[in-house]
């Protein structure tokens, strides 16, 4: 779910037309299997080929919406969502009507927005083949595996890099991701997420045919 790239910091231009970003910054380092609760069993089809961990830059959002009650709490990259994606760059949407999780707030930790779970839930999670509780369980988990790199949790001031630089950041806090399971995001030469292809075991593998910023260099601005 390329969903052509763009997080919802910039009205989702990959279709996911959600709220704003949740203001929460990850900070468990591994994706280590066996550190890691087993992931749950699904409950129906599971007609997609792996995920799309979309974590978005809440500084790029937060710019422009100052009074958004996601911000101004210094947070860095945010979830956004885990969209079921298939290797040909298609991805479901919307599969059924099944109700959310009966107690949302259990997941405000990623999630304070009940309005974007329930995004995220009809648009995403109805595809996952997995109950609503494991779902966002299971997006808690891949959110909380990735560590932020200090270089970008230290910025006092805007900096420009090339995207491969970036994820070189990415890769160096996180060696369980390869390059080949990253893709970058952005919108006006500025950075607005990072995705990470994951298994639906939660193991980073080569991304499918998922679409990657191709500025010169993006300006990330600071926490």
């Amino acid at each position: 779910m390329k969903k052509i790239l763009l997080p919802i910091l910039l009205l989702c231009l990959a279709g996911c037309s959600g709220p704003a970003p949740v203001n929460t910054t990850p900070t468990a380092a591994s994706h280590n299997s066996s550190n890691a609760s087993a992931p749950p069993q699904p409950t129906g089809p599971q007609n997609f080929d792996y995920y799309l961990l979309n974590l978005s830059w809440s500084p790029e959002f937060c710019y422009s919406h100052k009074r958004a009650p996601e911000c101004g709490h210094g947070a860095t990259f945010v979830l956004h969502g885990l969209w079921p994606q298939n290797a040909d760059g298609s991805y479901p949407e919307n599969c059924n009507n099944a109700p959310g999780p009966a107690n949302p707030s259990q997941y405000s930790d990623i999630y304070p927005d009940s309005g974007l779970l329930e995004h995220e839930w009809r648009t995403h999670g109805t595809c996952s083949g997995l109950s609503p509780d494991a779902f966002f369980a299971m997006a808690r988990t891949a959110f909380q595996s990735f560590t932020v790199p200090p270089k970008l949790t230290q910025l006092h001031a805007q900096i420009s890099l090339p995207p491969a630089e970036v994820l070189a950041l990415v890769t160096e806090s996180n060696p369980a991701i390869g390059a080949s399971s990253l893709a970058l995001s952005c919108g006006n030469n500025y950075l607005t997420a990072v995705e990470v292809c994951l298994d639906k075991k939660l193991h980073p593998i080569t991304c499918g045919q998922v679409r990657s910023c191709r500025a010169r260099t993006v300006r990330i601005p600071p926490p």
